[in-house]
């Protein structure tokens, strides 16, 4: 008896008391607001990435135009740099090396995710090019479009379609990953999870609390991206 009204004592000070719960639900929208953003900003990276690398790859023999090879260049020296180093490295980077007098860390946040996302959402909307079968661009081209308006028409579509599942996952992982900008002072759910347990002295219930909010939302999200998944292989099948 003794042990469970301590369950409840501590759960009423880490959730109850002073309107705590506004906290977690303060965090709950920065999370969601610093994950939608960032993937925002990481596949419009992304995309111009995977296109001008997708456009560099298809270039026919002996025809290979020097800008999009210096602009392919730079985007692998991207991806390789943001794939190959963790992400909270390059927060720090981001927070104490280039922007070290900004104090709008959450701004920071966002840029730093959405740079990592890019270099991932680059490989996945690639891949997704390259799965569109070739004809698929020479029938855009006998039609009389040009390179872009075949991507942008034909291909891109199709290949968004393609790599909606894999963007998911990266949507859930991205969210997991915001957890990283508290390391830089900026204020999402583990920021405030953290804030109510310097307040109560006691970190048990605030952790616990932060760790089964993640879980749910990402749970939401998985059932969400599997009923998007069944939508589009009925729509293949019709």
């Amino acid at each position: 008896m003794d042990f469970w009204m301590s369950v409840v004592q501590k759960f009423n000070t880490a959730f109850i008391v002073g309107d705590r719960w506004k906290l977690y639900l303060k965090g709950v929208g920065a999370t969601l607001e610093l994950t939608v953003v960032a993937l925002i900003l990481g596949i419009v990276l992304g995309l111009l990435v995977a296109v001008i690398r997708t456009a560099h790859d298809q270039q026919r023999l002996g025809n290979h135009n020097p800008v999009l090879g210096i602009l392919n260049v730079v985007c692998k020296v991207y991806t390789t740099v943001i794939r190959g180093t963790p992400m909270l490295v390059q927060l720090f980077i981001w927070s104490f090396v280039i922007f070290k007098t900004s104090r709008n860390k959450f701004l920071v946040g966002i840029l730093g995710l959405g740079i990592n996302s890019g270099a991932y959402v680059a490989e996945i909307i690639r891949g997704g090019l390259m799965s569109v079968d070739a004809g698929q661009s020479e029938a855009g081209r006998s039609l009389g479009l040009n390179y872009l308006d075949t991507m942008r028409y034909i291909v891109i579509p199709q290949a968004f379609k393609n790599t909606l599942p894999a963007l998911g996952n990266e949507f859930i992982t991205l969210l997991k990953d915001t957890s990283l900008v508290s390391a830089i002072g900026g204020a999402e759910l583990v920021y405030y999870a953290k804030a109510v347990g310097a307040k109560t002295y006691d970190v048990t219930y605030p952790y616990l609390g932060m760790a089964v909010i993640y879980l749910v939302i990402v749970m939401i999200l998985t059932w969400m991206q599997g009923k998007l998944e069944r939508r589009l292989r009925e729509s293949d099948r019709r």
